[in-house]
């Protein structure tokens, strides 16, 4: 039976001869339905379009799928003593680019930031026999269950190794970051999916409750974002694109985003 996959997220969901009658990610106000209405692609037709391409971003290694596909986010690859933790997923896979990924060391877990980027979880955790980390307070939006899904709840859950998963909210009730101690030569960095944005311009971050459609959080769920990072050094922050990457003074940047996000929602801003 095929495996289908929601074509604006890429999230998957069980094999079966039909798809669902529509993806409950996308539904949500926080993503959207086309205007043409809800479109399904499979596993069977990404192998015929798409590849991966693996490449270094920053002082990490990413991989992503070619052409993109849906959000178009790639998963990066943090150091985890003799293997990795994949940080977001994709929903596709090439057995060349899981073979790539073995060579360098292979996977101890996957760990995902919000319901966005579940897309292939379970696909990668099976290829390379670990758990996969979300949040408890996001359960809801698992459309694909499996047993190496492992729920976390609280404020964090260390990793060992110098990596830290960090709920801040915002964006998703269970919405996390991977804070990476000896990333940016040791200062620290932050792997942030969307729930930090890194904005085009490199020198501010963004806050959203929906990012397609442009609807703002409350400043109080922002100061918590700040609130929650606040105990962990950090001089780098990476995206959830290709070259997103603050390079420095990635805190101030946080602290300086929070304080301009502020001054807008309260009409301080100069027209």
């Amino acid at each position: 039976m095929p495996r289908f996959v929601c074509a604006t997220c890429a999230a998957q969901f069980a094999d079966a001869p039909a798809p669902p009658e529509h993806c409950p990610i996308c539904t949500d106000e926080r993503q959207y339905v086309p205007e043409s209405g809800q479109a399904w692609t499979t596993l069977d037709e990404l192998a015929a379009t798409h590849r991966n391409e693996i490449r270094e971003d920053g002082e990490l290694t990413g991989v992503s799928t070619e052409p993109s596909l849906a959000i178009g986010q790639r998963a990066l690859l943090v150091p985890h003593g003799e293997r990795f933790v994949m940080w977001d997923c994709i929903t596709y896979f090439e057995d060349d680019a899981a073979d790539e990924i073995e060579r360098r060391g292979g996977l101890s877990a996957i760990a995902i930031s919000h319901p966005h980027y579940y897309t292939g979880m379970a696909d990668w955790a099976a290829r390379f026999d670990c758990p996969v980390l979300l949040h408890g307070d996001d359960r809801r939006w698992i459309t694909r269950p499996d047993p190496a899904i492992e729920l976390w709840d609280g404020e964090t859950r260390e990793l060992g190794a110098g990596l830290t998963l960090v709920r801040c909210g915002g964006h998703f009730a269970g919405g996390a970051v991977l804070h990476w101690a000896d990333g940016a030569h040791g200062a620290g960095a932050l792997l942030s999916g969307d729930i930090v944005q890194v904005i085009p311009d490199h020198t501010h971050v963004g806050f959203m409750y929906s990012y397609p459609n442009i609807i703002p959080l409350p400043e109080a769920a922002v100061q918590r974002i700040v609130e929650a990072l606040e105990p962990f050094a950090f001089d780098a922050i990476y995206g959830a694109w290709w070259d997103r990457l603050v390079r420095r003074d990635a805190k101030e940047v946080v602290r300086r985003s929070v304080r301009r996000y502020g001054r807008a929602l309260r009409g301080e801003l100069a027209p």
